[in-house]
């Protein structure tokens, strides 16, 4: 995003009759789909073969091994995924003093969320309570809070 020539060149790729008006992201999953789509199609073939014939025996062998690979796209897509999340975490949070890094490969983000924090002020007989936005971060092996800046 941050280069203006990338970004006219690949407006004007995706522009092109060729590429069908695709985005660059579009091309990027078609592998991934096509694989699905070979599972797909291997248990159609199973379905067709005898039962105990070689032809089985492979079709059964080509399937374990394509559900494997999938399993670990997704997998490295989870990965990634969660990095992207932890980068974009670190670039929006600002620590005053440095605790620990933020990324690691073994880190992943759980779960977040904005809270609201109660405040009771009682120098007076009223109480009155008073709000302000907290984030809750949950990671698989610490838990964060933090605030928005003032």
């Amino acid at each position: 995003n941050g280069n203006a020539g990338f970004q006219q060149v690949l407006e004007r790729l995706e522009s092109d009759p060729v590429c069908q008006r695709l985005s660059l992201k579009s091309f990027l999953i078609l592998p991934f789909q096509r694989i699905t789509r070979l599972k797909l199609l291997l248990q159609n073939i199973l379905k067709r073969t005898p039962p105990g014939s070689e032809e089985e025996v492979q079709a059964t062998q080509a399937y374990d091994a394509l559900e494997t690979l999938i399993k670990d796209c997704n997998e490295n897509v989870q990965r990634m995924k969660s990095t992207e999340e932890l980068i974009y975490l670190s670039q929006k949070i600002e620590f005053e003093c440095k605790i620990f890094p933020l990324i690691s490969q073994s880190r992943r983000l759980v779960k977040c969320g904005e809270l609201t924090a109660l405040d009771f002020n009682n120098p007076s007989p009223k109480w009155k309570v008073t709000t302000r936005p907290i984030y809750l971060h949950l990671f698989n092996d610490c838990l964060l809070l933090s605030r928005p800046k003032e």
